[in-house]
């Protein structure tokens, strides 16, 4: 799904809708023909799935357990993910959200114990380390986008260290030396990781480390702006900068066209997770992909096949497994023109 989201320009949500026949959604025709030549040009064939009614007592409902879904627009798309391999393996998904109030989790866990529930997907909105609440423990769980120390239970969260690498190594292959980043509020484990990413690409192309070049934001357009502005006013300006999501890039890329530079031709300007803006701005932003959609399939496979191998008295293997997503090439990056000096346009001294 993420090759034919890729291959023409649409999310991964809206590809999951076509395959599989969703009824309603808003999307046109022309696009859901674009959708099913991609896939059969790919190869891609959704498997025909006869589902029957569930026998009384069978174990048919996979429960969704999250803290947030609607403060970011990347749980829905785990969500998406994790319905779509639940549906092809014949069950459902039931999703709750508990704001990570405690006693409504407790009191969810409590409602969700009988034998209708083969299994509980727990997620976080962040990814942080979480102590598993003692209920998960009596029931099949795989944590989502979080992870314990102790890995009783299997996990699966993004590979963010990979995509700050993947991210800054593209610009340096395409010419760029004097790289800025802006990254996310330092306290969450993407940003912290992200920025380890970046540092790990510049010192494998033994580029020198320049701490001014590194600004610590806070996820929002308002905050890409700024801290832009800021790069650009250095002595030796970056020739690209990298933001840690595509929000801060779309204000960076507003910041560098109010200082009267272009986007790439001047300097390039790449952004971090794919969300739909980023299909839409000018031009268009390359970025990374925060592979969403595939951690909830891996979450709900892996808690099936664990399952399945309980039922027939094989050993439990618990695993943490970190997904990279691939980099999305649009236009907003492109080798440096010519290389910055030290003089400063006096039009970025105004700001």
């Amino acid at each position: 799904m993420t090759d034919i989201a890729k291959a023409i320009g649409v999310s991964q949500s809206t590809v999951s809708l076509v395959l599989n026949g969703a009824v309603g959604a808003k999307f046109s025709d022309e696009t859901r023909k674009k959708v099913l030549k991609a896939a059969q040009e790919l190869g891609y064939e959704l498997p025909a799935r006869v589902l029957t009614p569930a026998a009384v007592g069978e174990r048919n409902l996979i429960v969704y357990l999250a803290d947030e879904i609607s403060t970011s627009p990347h749980p829905v798309v785990n969500i998406d993910g994790a319905r779509d391999a639940a549906w092809s393996n014949g069950y459902m998904l039931a999703v709750y959200s508990t704001h990570g109030n405690a006693e409504m989790e407790e009191r969810v866990l409590k409602t969700l114990l009988n034998p209708a529930i083969a299994g509980v997907i727990y997620a976080t909105v962040f990814t942080r380390k979480v102590t598993v609440p003692p209920a998960l423990l009596k029931l099949p769980t795989v944590l989502l986008n979080c992870y314990s120390t102790d890995h009783t239970l299997s996990s699966v969260v993004p590979a963010e260290v990979v995509g700050g690498h993947t991210a800054t190594a593209y610009l340096i292959s395409a010419g760029h030396r004097r790289i800025g980043f802006v990254n996310g509020e330092t306290w969450q484990d993407a940003a912290k990781d992200r920025l380890k990413g970046y540092r790990q690409a510049i010192a494998t192309a033994d580029l020198p480390f320049a701490e001014n070049l590194v600004r610590d934001g806070d996820w929002s357009s308002g905050k890409g702006f700024e801290h832009t502005l800021s790069l650009m006013r250095e002595p030796n300006p970056p020739t690209a900068i990298f933001c840690a999501n595509d929000l801060m890039a779309l204000g960076a890329i507003e910041a560098l066209k109010q200082l009267g530079l272009r986007v790439p031709e001047d300097v390039s300007v790449l952004g971090y997770d794919d969300q739909e803006i980023a299909r839409h701005t000018h031009p268009p932003l390359s970025t990374v992909v925060l592979p969403n959609y595939e951690l909830g399939r891996w979450a709900v496979e892996t808690l099936l096949q664990e399952e399945q191998n309980r039922a027939a008295g094989a050993p439990i293997k618990r695993r943490t497994v970190k997904l990279d997503g691939p980099l999305i090439e649009r236009a907003s990056v492109c080798p440096p023109v010519t290389a910055h000096t030290g003089d400063t346009p006096n039009n970025i001294h105004n700001y």
